[in-house]
């Protein structure tokens, strides 16, 4: 598929769709949503709408309960006081990765979500932990080969 037939989008601030233009300015992507209307609406209208919804129900309890959250990759590394630098380099992440999670380009698979959950628990384990590794392989590396005899 070419180019020019691709629409390309990304989710705003306000988490609404806009298109991103060539030039690398956006607008709003065009739908049939009546925001100004939504925006009006109180929560209790919000959810009877959506239990009227029968593609789309709201989720049970159970269903919520167990569902597992997935750490926001941009709150955990300022809840760290981290840059983005300092964050990828602490946890050994590359640096594009970080910034394509916070930015929405990618999402984190689930290998990437689990480690989240584990820094997001305890970060100052997953730090000592790679200082000690590295600790251990930088010496490893350092120390002389055994020569076989054969």
């Amino acid at each position: 598929m070419s180019d020019e037939h691709m629409i390309r989008a990304r989710r705003g601030p306000d988490g609404r769709l806009e298109q991103v233009l060539p030039d690398g300015s956006t607008r709003p992507l065009e739908s049939d949503t009546d925001w100004v209307r939504f925006d009006a609406m109180t929560e209790e209208e919000i959810h009877q709408n959506a239990l009227d919804d029968p593609d789309n129900p709201p989720r049970t309890a159970e269903e919520l309960a167990g569902m597992r959250r997935v750490p926001n990759p941009r709150r955990l590394r300022e809840r760290l006081n981290m840059t983005q630098e300092e964050f990828a380099r602490q946890f050994e992440i590359g640096l594009d990765t970080v910034r394509d999670w916070e930015q929405g380009v990618r999402r984190p698979d689930s290998a990437a979500k689990t480690y989240l959950r584990v820094i997001e628990k305890n970060s100052e384990a997953v730090i000592q932990l790679l200082k000690t590794e590295s600790h251990e392989a930088s010496v490893t590396a350092t120390e002389p080969r055994e020569k076989r005899v054969g």
